[in-house]
C-alpha cells in the first residue's frame, strides 16, 4: 500500500502539535485547557449576575445574555491564564524543564492524533465509504485512524455516543426531506389550471346549441 498525500497531512499535523507543545511546555499546554474550561465554567454560572448590566445596554434578552456570557468568560480567561501562565513559566525554567518539553512533545503527539481521529469519524459519518477519494481510501494511516476511533466510540459513554449519532442522523435526514414540498407543489398546480379550464369550454358550447 503506497503513501498518499492523506499520510502527509496525518504527519504533518501530528507532528506540528508535538512541536508546538514541545516549544511551550507540558505544562502550559495543560493549564492552558485548565484555563480555557475553568472560563467556560465560570461564563456558565456567573452570567447570570452580569445580565442585569447587560440589559442596560442591549434591549434584546437573547443578546444580552450572550454578551454576557462572552464578558464573564474573556475576564475569566485573562485572569486565569495570567496565573497559569506564570505558573507554567516557573516550571520551564526549573531543573524540570527538559522534562516538561518532553512531556510537551508526547502530549502534542497525542493531541495531534486525536484532532485527526475525530475529524476522520465525521469525515466517514458524512461521507460513504464508497466514495471515499483514492487517496484517503488507500492511505496507510486510514485504518489505523478508523480503528483508533472505534475505540474511542466505545470508550464514550453510551448516551454520549448516541446523541452525537442522532444529531448526525437528523442532519442527514433534513437534506433528505428538504426536497419534497417543492415537488408537491409544482405537480398541483397544472391541476389546478386544468380544473379552471373546463367550466369555460362548457360555457362556449352552450350558445352554439
Amino acid at each position: 500500500m503506497p503513501i498518499t498525500g492523506f499520510d502527509g497531512i496525518v504527519l504533518a499535523v501530528t507532528l506540528f502539535s508535538a512541536v508546538l507543545a514541545m516549544v511551550r511546555g507540558f505544562s502550559r499546554e495543560v493549564l492552558s485547557l485548565v484555563s480555557w474550561f475553568g472560563s467556560a465554567y465560570a461564563a456558565y454560572k456567573l452570567y447570570p449576575y452580569g445580565l442585569p448590566y447587560a440589559k442596560n445596554f442591549i434591549a434584546d434578552d437573547k443578546f444580552a445574555t450572550i454578551a454576557s456570557i462572552a464578558a464573564i468568560f474573556l475576564i475569566a480567561l485573562i485572569v486565569i491564564s495570567f496565573i497559569t501562565m506564570r505558573i507554567a513559566d516557573m516550571i520551564i525554567d526549573s531543573r524540570i524543564g527538559a522534562l516538561d518539553r518532553t512531556l510537551g512533545f508526547i502530549f502534542g503527539a497525542a493531541r495531534g492524533i486525536l484532532i485527526i481521529v475525530v475529524t476522520v469519524q465525521f469525515f466517514n459519518e458524512w461521507v460513504p465509504p464508497a466514495n471515499h477519494p483514492g487517496w484517503i481510501a488507500g492511505s496507510k494511516s486510514k485504518p489505523f485512524l478508523d480503528d483508533l476511533g472505534e475505540k474511542l466510540k466505545n470508550a464514550l459513554p453510551e448516551d454520549v455516543a448516541a446523541l452525537l449519532r442522532k444529531k448526525i442522523e437528523e442532519k442527514m435526514d433534513g437534506k433528505d426531506n428538504a426536497t419534497p414540498p417543492a415537488e408537491t407543489s409544482t405537480e398541483t398546480a397544472p391541476a389546478d389550471s386544468a380544473t379552471d379550464t373546463a367550466p369555460a369550454e362548457e360555457d362556449s358550447t352552450t350558445p352554439q346549441q
